[in-house]
This record gives structure tokens, C-alpha cells and sequence, in this order.
């Protein structure tokens, strides 16, 4: 949330290429998620009725953040955001704007409002100091956010759905990004939900409590799917860390992990060669190569944030909180689902009820037999004086009127529970792709950081073996 002090809608003034900034080359877009085509004619894939379809490409990228008014207590910094599509929706192929952290907010609060049954990716706390030691100007943390701010970015423009949205649109081209968010608090797309049936049930009908009657087995298999893949992330997480802190915890000092025992053979080898006054040079030489090695690997695990530990540890705790907010759009579903639900078990009991009014009035029946209900509602008619045919006529048009509204209003729940879960058969596809393409790139980078790591260390390895190999020993 936005402090007291600070104007949410304080844009960041557009900047063109020519100030001073440098569009980013966007790559072309490739890879699960971006198989995109445009051609209604392409059979080349047999699409089922869920299956997500594009209307074209949208590849972005976040950089080159800038503190603005630095010398001032509001100073805040800004990012370079670019583009490149093909979307008919967008008026230039390549757009180029600067936005701030504020403005990313803003898109992402009113895309979860605007589109409920999309899984709109989640964005790093204002405030998260755990990225780094140090304020949130050092270059560090801005480092960070820029990548966090990048990969929100890029989720989005991978969603078919989202992709083509007005705000989407407008945050990357509006020149006056201030006042088309007052226009979207203003005027929101879609119309203002008004009080319905739903606002006047007692809370004790309907309330986040409540259970499914009839749960649909794909949305359990899809929740149960992804609170595993959850539960995967997090295993893989708490394994990393104790891989690293057994590599590397840090702290030279403490003399607990791997890189600290190849220190110690080191300089147990070093000893070894000033008994050993044969082979003193070649001991050395070995006894070198274990430190080079040693330092290797805690520059591996500590210093190379840029290459594979860090960056994997937060895009794998990013991944999970993506899971999270496809999570939150399941449960949504259900909720729409359980409205309809109870509303249809209301309507039931009204209309039994009414039923019940009118077999009184014609005689055909009384309060027996209809249960407790019934009958403690005649007796309490009976004290009140308001047991005669006329009091429950009036409550019959009463009950009457009230039945035609909930069959409207049930209805209603169930064309939107329908959709709702069209949709979010649909967002499963979406946010599996993403996911697939994600974890390739990050697991890739993850291969590619050790590779170049253990490339580095037979390099030192194989320079000792022919020092090694030149020690004579006489049989």
C-alpha cells in the first residue's frame, strides 16, 4: 500500500530515445508462451476449446533505473520500460516510456479488478530489504527490483488475455500515464457492480466457510496439481540453501563448509612439502591450485550474483508466488460456484415455503408434516394474531416477488460460475506455459553458471598435472 505522504498518481515524465536513453533490443519472441500465430487457417496444432490462442506478440523488457529528483525527499527512482509487438492494438510497434514502481502497482491492482479470472502475476513487496544490506537507492537493491519489475513484465506480456488489455496498452505508451489512471479510477471498464440478491442473504448463508455440494473433479486435480508443483518449489528451495551454505556459507572464518576444507588441505599439503624436500616445488604448485580452487568455488556460491546462485534462488521463490496467485484465482472459482449453490438451496427453501402458504389457504394441508420449521412459524403466527388466510396471502406475494428475484439472481450465479470456470480451464493452459518456459530458462541459466564453473576448475586441474607429472620416483 501507498503511504499517506506519497501521490499515487505522480507520473514520471515520457522520455523519448533522443534524451539521453537507449531503446533495448527486444530478441524475438521464441520459446513455450510465445508460439503465437495469427492465422486463423493454421491447423499445424489441433486446439481444444481451452486452449489459449494469440493474436500476436508482445516482448518487453525492464531497465535502466534512474533516481529522479535526487537531491529532494520525494526522490524516486524510475525504469526504462520498452517493447516490441505486433499487436493491432498498440499504435507503434516498438514503445518506449519510463515508468516507477508506483505505476507497476497501479497496472497490477486494476488488472486483478479488471480481470478476475486471470492469474495476474504478483510484484515484490514496496519495501523489501531482504534483497540486500543497505537503502533502497544502492545499487543493489535496484538491480533487483529492475529484475523482479522485468519478469512481472514479461509474464504479462506472455498472457494472451492481458497482453491486448487498454491499461497493458497504456502503460507502455501513454504519454500522460496520470491522467489515464484517474480516467481508469474514474471510469472503470465493465459496469459497477451494483446490491443484489447476494448482499441481502444473512452472512450465516453464505459465508467463506461454506463447502462445495458438488465439487468438479478437474479443479480439485488442477489445486491438487498445483499446490504440489508449490510444495516442489519450496523443496527445491530449502535444498539449494543447504547446498550452498555445505559449499559456501559466506564466512571464511567459520571453517565449516566445503570451500574452507579445500583451504585447510591446502595449506596441510603446503606443510607436507617443506618435509618433503624432493618434491617441495611440485607440492606447492598442488598446494596453489587447491586455494585456486577453493576461491573458485566461493566466488561460484557468494560473489557471482550475475551467474547462477542468487538469481535461481529468486526467480524460484518468484515461481512460487506466481503458484500463489493461480491458487488465489481457484479459490475464486469455487467461491462462484458455492454462490450458486447456496442461492439455488435458498430458492429451494422459499419456494417450499410458499408451497407450504398455499396448501394452508386452500385447506389441503396445515403446518403438519412440513417439518419443525413449519409448525414453530404457525404457533408464532397463531400468538401474533396473523394466522388468518389474508396475512398469508400477503406473505405469499411477498414470497412470490422474492422467488422471481433468486431465480434471476440463480440464473446469474450459474452462467457466471459457468464462465468463471471456462476461464479459468483456460488460464490453467496459460500459466502452464509459463511456468514450462520459465523453469527451462532458469534451470538452463542454472546449467550453464555451473558449466562455466567446472570448465574453470579442470583449467586449474589440468595445469598441475603436468608439474605432478614430473616428479621422478626411483624404483
Amino acid at each position: 500500500m501507498l503511504g499517506d505522504d506519497e501521490d499515487m498518481f505522480e507520473s514520471v515524465a515520457w522520455e523519448t530515445p533522443s534524451a539521453g536513453y537507449t531503446t533495448a533490443e527486444v530478441p524475438t519472441p521464441t520459446g513455450p508462451g510465445f508460439k503465437q500465430s495469427t492465422d486463423p487457417e493454421d491447423t499445424t496444432e489441433e486446439r481444444g476449446p481451452h486452449d489459449p490462442k494469440w493474436e500476436g506478440f508482445l516482448v518487453s523488457s525492464v531497465q535502466d533505473p534512474i533516481k529522479e529528483l535526487a537531491e529532494t525527499k520525494d526522490a524516486y527512482v524510475s525504469y526504462l520500460v520498452s517493447a516490441k509487438t505486433n499487436l493491432s492494438i498498440f499504435s507503434t510497434q516498438n514503445p518506449t516510456v519510463r515508468r516507477r514502481f508506483q505505476d507497476f502497482v497501479f497496472l497490477r491492482e486494476h488488472l486483478v479488478k479488471d480481470f478476475p479470472a486471470c492469474v495476474v502475476p504478483p510484484l515484490p513487496d514496496k519495501h523489501r530489504f531482504e534483497y540486500v544490506t543497505g537503502d533502497r537507492f544502492s545499487p543493489e537493491f535496484l538491480e533487483r527490483r529492475r529484475q523482479d519489475l522485468d519478469l512481472f513484465l514479461k509474464r504479462l506480456s506472455r498472457h494472451p488475455t492481458l497482453q491486448r488489455s487498454t491499461l497493458v496498452r497504456a502503460f507502455f505508451e501513454s504519454t500522460e500515464w496520470h491522467v489515464t489512471m484517474h480516467q481508469h479510477v474514474a471510469h472503470p471498464p465493465g459496469p459497477e457492480p451494483g446490491p443484489g440478491v447476494l448482499d441481502n442473504i444473512s452472512d450465516t448463508l453464505l459465508n467463506a466457510f461454506a463447502k462445495l455440494r458438488k465439487p468438479d473433479e478437474r479443479f480439485l486435480a488442477m489445486r491438487d496439481g498445483v499446490d504440489k508443483s508449490a510444495e516442489g518449489l519450496h523443496s527445491s528451495e530449502r535444498i539449494w540453501n543447504r547446498l550452498r551454505a555445505r559449499t559456501s556459507d559466506g564466512n571464511p572464518e567459520s571453517g565449516e563448509d566445503l570451500t574452507s576444507d579445500y583451504h585447510d588441505l591446502a595449506v596441510a599439503v603446503q606443510g607436507l612439502g617443506f618435509l618433503e624436500s624432493g618434491i617441495t616445488d611440485p607440492l606447492n604448485h598442488f598446494s596453489n591450485t587447491l586455494l585456486e580452487y577453493s576461491a573458485l568455488l566461493r566466488h561460484q556460491w557468494t560473489e557471482k550474483t550475475t551467474a547462477t546462485t542468487d538469481p535461481f534462488l529468486v526467480q524460484l521463490r518468484s515461481l512460487i508466488a506466481y503458484s500463489h496467485a493461480h491458487r488465489a484465482v481457484l479459490r475464486l472459482r469455487d467461491q462462484k460456484q458455492l454462490d450458486f449453490e447456496e442461492l439455488s438451496n435458498y430458492l429451494s427453501g422459499v419456494t417450499l415455503e410458499r408451497d407450504r402458504l398455499s396448501a394452508v389457504i386452500a385447506g389441503r394441508a396445515g403446518s403438519t408434516g412440513l417439518g419443525l420449521s413449519a409448525y414453530l412459524r404457525d404457533r408464532v403466527d397463531a400468538l401474533r394474531g396473523a394466522d388468518d388466510d389474508r396475512s398469508r396471502v400477503e406473505r405469499m406475494k411477498k414470497l412470490d416477488s422474492k422467488i422471481k428475484e433468486l431465480q434471476e439472481a440463480v440464473t446469474t450465479a450459474h452462467e457466471t460460475s459457468d464462465a468463471f470456470s471456462d476461464e479459468t480451464l483456460k488460464e490453467q493452459a496459460i500459466f502452464q506455459r509459463a511456468k514450462e518456459a520459465e523453469m527451462k530458462e532458469m534451470l538452463g541459466s542454472l546449467a550453464d553458471g555451473q558449466i562455466e564453473m567446472y570448465k574453470s576448475s579442470i583449467e586449474e586441474w589440468e595445469r598441475i598435472i603436468p608439474i605432478l607429472q614430473r616428479i621422478r620416483v626411483d624404483v
